[in-house]
C-alpha cells in the first residue's frame, strides 16, 4: 500500500466522484472527501484508504486537510449547471473559493505534486467552430461555465507561481450508472432517458431532438484521469485537456439508440415523443445538420482511447435500474 500514489478526491460521494473513487481505489491509495456525511457506505467505504467528512466552504477545515501529504488532488466539488444559477455568493463559495483555498494552503505546506481540476466544456460557451480544441478561447454564457473558468484561472495562477502542477480537464457530458442510488445523476440526458424508458416504457423529449451532445461514459473518464495522474505534461503548450468521446450525436439519435437497446434486451418496442407531441419514427431527421466535434487529440497523444460504446453504456444503466428495482 505504501508504494501507491496517495490521491485525495473532493466531491467523492457525488455521482462522478463516487464512481471515480471506486476505480481509483484499485490502483491508488484513495482518501475520499465527502460532504455531507454519508450514512450508507458499504463496500465503497471499505475500498477507500480513508473517508473524510469535510465542508470545503470552511477555510479552517481546508487548513487541517492541507497538513496531510498527498501526491495528487482530484477536485470535483461543484454545483450542477442548474444549481449554479443561484446567488453569486453561494455559487462562488462552492464553485470557486474551494479551488483557491485548497491550492493556497497546499502550496504553503508543499504537500502536493499535482492538482487535477474537473472543469466543463461549457467554458467554451456557444459553439463557434466545427472542431473545438483546447486552443479555442473560452467565452462562457452561463454561471456554471463562468465559475469553472474562474477556477481554471486560479489553477493556472498556481501552476505558474507554485510547485504544484495544475491540470484543467474540460469534460463534455458524462453518463453511466451511479454508485449510490440517490446520487444526483438522473437529470443527465442519457441517464434520464434510460430511466424514463425503463419506468414509463416511453421517452418524452423536451425539444425536437436536434440539440447535439458529446457523451462519455464514466469508465472512460477514469481512463483519462489515470493517464493525467501519471503523465509528463511538460511538452504541452498549456495545461488544458478536453475530455470527450469524440462522437457528437443529436438527442434524437441518442433516444433511438436507447430505444433499440431496450427492444433488444426486453423484447418490447417503446415510443419516443417529441415536444410537439409527435412520435418519432426514425433518428435521421437532422443527418444533414453540421456537427461540431470536441477534439480529444491531446489526450489521445497520451494513449487515451474511449472504450465504452453508447450501446454498452446504455445497457449498463438498464441493468443498474433492473437491479435497483429488485432491491
Amino acid at each position: 500500500m505504501h508504494n501507491k500514489k496517495k490521491i485525495l478526491v473532493t466531491g467523492a460521494s457525488g455521482y462522478l466522484g463516487a464512481r471515480l473513487c471506486l476505480n481509483l481505489s484499485h490502483v491508488y491509495q484513495v482518501t475520499a472527501l465527502c460532504y455531507p456525511e454519508l450514512v450508507v457506505l458499504g463496500d465503497w467505504k471499505n475500498s477507500m484508504f480513508e473517508v473524510i467528512t469535510l465542508d470545503l466552504r470552511d477555510e479552517n477545515e481546508i487548513k487541517k486537510i492541507a497538513k496531510k501529504r498527498f501526491d495528487v488532488i482530484v477536485h470535483l466539488v461543484s454545483l450542477d449547471h442548474r444549481m449554479s444559477e443561484v446567488s453569486p455568493d453561494i455559487v462562488s463559495k462552492v464553485n470557486v473559493m474551494p479551488t483557491w483555498n485548497l491550492l493556497y494552503e497546499f502550496s504553503k505546506n508543499m504537500n502536493l505534486t499535482r492538482f487535477i481540476y474537473f472543469s466543463t466544456f461549457q467554458v467554451y460557451g456557444k459553439v463557434q467552430a466545427l472542431e473545438i480544441n483546447e486552443e479555442q478561447q473560452p467565452n462562457p454564457v452561463n454561471t456554471y461555465g463562468l465559475t469553472h473558468f474562474m477556477s481554471e484561472n486560479i489553477c493556472n495562477y498556481f501552476n505558474e507561481s507554485s510547485s504544484i502542477e495544475c491540470i484543467n480537464i474540460r469534460l463534455t457530458n458524462s453518463y453511466g450508472s451511479p454508485v449510490f442510488i440517490d446520487n444526483n445523476c438522473w437529470w443527465l440526458a442519457v441517464n434520464d432517458l434510460c430511466k424514463s424508458a425503463f419506468i414509463n416504457k416511453k421517452m418524452l423529449l423536451l425539444s425536437d431532438g436536434s440539440p447535439q451532445r458529446d457523451f462519455i461514459h464514466s469508465s472512460d473518464i477514469f481512463q483519462a484521469l489515470d493517464l493525467l495522474i501519471n503523465c509528463d505534461c511538460s511538452s504541452f503548450s498549456n495545461n488544458v485537456f478536453n475530455l470527450s468521446s469524440g462522437r457528437t450525436l443529436s438527442i434524437l439519435e441518442i433516444a433511438h439508440t436507447i430505444k433499440n437497446v431496450y427492444k433488444k434486451k426486453y423484447k418490447l418496442d417503446i415510443s419516443i415523443e417529441l415536444v410537439d407531441g409527435k412520435v418519432s419514427e426514425n433518428a435521421d431527421n437532422f443527418e444533414k445538420k453540421p456537427r461540431y466535434y470536441v477534439s480529444n487529440k491531446k489526450l489521445a497523444s497520451l494513449g487515451f482511447s474511449p472504450k465504452t460504446s453508447l450501446e454498452t453504456g446504455i445497457l449498463e444503466i438498464f441493468e443498474f435500474l433492473e437491479k435497483s428495482s429488485n432491491v
